[in-house]
């Protein structure tokens, strides 16, 4: 099964909801990276490992096949 496969295939309900929690926190790091009003340097070093933290987990599970269905 290659990449693109796994991609379309379906995902598992627990993974789904990792991947909407992945989604927020990516979408949390980016919005304290680009609040309008300067914040402290650890809540912008906090909202950049929010945004890596929540693109990896989105990728994983994106890539998750449930085989049963498959």
């Amino acid at each position: 099964m290659n990449l693109i496969d796994r991609a379309v295939s379906p995902t598992p309900k627990l993974f789904r909801i990792l991947r909407t929690v992945g989604l927020s926190l990516t979408s949390i790091g980016g919005a304290l990276l680009t609040a309008p009003v300067g914040l402290p340097i650890i809540i912008t070093s906090v909202g950049g490992y929010l945004i890596v933290a929540g693109s990896v987990i989105t990728a994983v599970c994106q890539i998750t096949v449930d085989d049963k269905k498959a």
